[in-house]
């Protein structure tokens, strides 16, 4: 199983110099580590992620500091992007990082919010997810497309640069929904999903059942043979358990508050309906019930021993990959040192 790190950190900040100084350094940290990948989300106009409008323009810093860890977004939100633009961008990063080191998760978007960017695009936000990943496989195989120009007429154009490698790596983003991961696997793309959104049975049906329909799935160009299941799950591999509860607590309950207030400001639930409004005794009751919850299944919080039997846990459940959640508040020093906690603990795993 291979292990990676997300950004995807929350912070009310009049400069964020010093955020994305942080960012560079552990992202150069865990390509020293031998960690898989480093991802960065898209989000807009929110606290949470307020630091992440552009996935490819921190891609691209990340992948000039960096040697061999593969850089990703997760995600990219394809219903505010022109699907030529999108390769466009991550053809560019292809070449800065020397080729075969990108990839993206793609969303469909769910804050309406995010919109004002593309307003017409919100209500049919997912079917423009399916139709756009087969043409990004296009545009980045090289093959040309007929669209309209700015004249009105139609223009036959292809995507430069061209991209250093062959395959783009696409996954499909997941929020917790089941038909997610059937999209995903009829797609023949990986899987972006986090541990939050299921229990453990959940999640071992649903790969199970992604596993089966990927492989009965017609082949699509540029899609892997074996689809890649990748959750998220917030990270601090401290000394012992006591030390990691005592140091992820306020920090982890203050972003996950800010997570609750963010999803209760969206105009628009997952399936259409209008959102309720939360007091402030709710959010306190769902940030304390997320804490403990995240303590006894889906996080990788706690002593080496307690996330060693985490990580082995998720591998039998069916797992590629984990991607560690590493900036929910901790201060550099003390991501780095959990990381280097981790990367002992993966590397004694594959042994």
């Amino acid at each position: 199983m291979e292990l990676s790190i997300m950004f995807f950190g929350a912070e009310n900040a009049a400069d964020h110099t010093a955020t994305y100084t942080d960012v560079l350094a552990i992202a150069r940290a865990a390509d020293d580590l031998g960690f898989t990948a480093v991802w960065t989300p898209e989000r807009h106009f929110q606290e949470v992620g307020q630091a992440f409008p552009s996935p490819p323009v921190l891609s691209a810093a990340i992948a000039a500091v960096t040697r061999r860890i593969a850089v990703r977004a997760g995600s990219v939100v394809l219903p505010l992007h022109h699907p030529l633009r999108v390769v466009e961008d991550w053809a560019v990063i292809d070449n800065l990082s020397g080729g075969g080191r990108v990839g993206l998760s793609a969303a469909a978007g769910w804050h309406s919010a995010d919109f004002v960017l593309a307003p017409d695009h919100f209500a049919g936000r997912r079917q423009r997810v399916l139709d756009d990943i087969p043409l990004i496989r296009r545009l980045w195989a090289g093959e040309p497309v007929e669209l309209t120009d700015g004249s009105g007429a139609l223009a036959t154009v292809r995507p430069q640069p061209r991209p250093a490698s062959p395959v783009l790596p696409i996954w499909l983003t997941s929020s917790g929904s089941p038909e997610s991961w059937t999209t995903a696997a009829r797609l023949r793309t990986g899987l972006l999903g986090a541990t939050v959104s299921q229990g453990p049975d959940e999640l071992a049906e649903r790969i199970a059942r992604y596993r089966v329909e990927y492989a009965a799935a017609p082949e699509q160009p540029g899609a892997a043979e074996r689809g890649c299941v990748t959750v998220m799950a917030h990270t601090y591999v401290g000394e012992s358990d006591a030390e990691a509860r005592r140091r992820v607590e306020a920090p982890l309950k203050e972003y996950l508050r800010n997570h609750v207030r963010q999803s209760a400001s969206n105009r628009v639930g997952a399936h259409g309906q209008a959102v309720a409004a939360l007091s402030e005794a709710d959010v306190r009751t769902m940030t304390d019930f997320a804490f403990e919850r995240y303590l006894s299944w889906g996080s990788l919080i706690g002593s080496p021993g307690t996330c060693a039997k985490a990580l082995a846990g998720l591998r039998e459940l069916g797992v590629d990959e984990v991607t560690c959640f590493v900036d929910f508040g901790l201060d550099r020093d003390t991501v780095l040192a959990s990381l280097h906690r981790l990367a002992e603990l993966k590397n004694e795993m594959a042994e």
